[in-house]
């Protein structure tokens, strides 16, 4: 194969609809790397989007329905750069107060996040790395960032009626 490899693209289906994205490898090489192998393991089936903000962004990829943590692999660099700039329908890893501490959450942007952007490589300016964007399916997006949500135990912004991500697959067209 002495084309250069195109970008590739996840189908990842929910109980909203099914939604397209497009990863960039060529951009964010080590997160995607990272989100591909929690792909092909099929980490992400049957999680759920826990965490719902309708002016702000949706975040799944690490808990069950039932608001349990599944287990992950080791947390990854994080490859924020000024370039990647979190806009509405990009995807970007979740991640603690800690700079290197992303594991498998991931969050799509409904809005434009400038905020969430890398400023600095400080603690707190070095930003959330951006790896993707929805390119079908922000209709999908914009369902559940509407959704009913409630506070479950410690997590608040919860949707009420869980939010399932049945399955995120490679697509053909990658």
């Amino acid at each position: 194969m002495s084309t250069e490899q195109a970008n590739p693209i996840v189908v990842m289906e929910t109980s909203e609809g099914t939604v397209k994205i497009e990863l960039w490898a060529d951009q964010a090489p080590g997160t995607v790397a990272n989100f591909l192998r929690y792909v092909d393991d099929g980490f992400f089936n049957g999680t759920v989007f826990h965490r719902v903000i309708p002016d702000f962004m949706i975040q799944g990829g690490g808990l069950t329905p039932d608001m349990k943590q599944k287990k992950t692999r080791d947390s990854i660099k994080n490859e924020a750069s000024p370039e990647l700039k979190n806009e509405r329908g990009t995807l970007a890893m979740a991640r603690t107060s800690l700079i290197h501490s992303a594991t498998s959450q991931f969050f799509i942007n409904v809005v434009d996040n400038p905020f969430l952007n890398q400023k600095n490589k400080t603690p707190s300016g070095f930003g959330y790395a951006v790896f993707g964007k929805v390119i079908e399916g922000m209709d999908v997006v914009d369902r559940i960032k509407d959704v009913k949500t409630i506070s479950f135990g410690q997590h608040e912004n919860v949707p009420a009626s869980p939010v399932l991500i049945t399955a995120i697959k490679r697509s053909s067209e990658s």
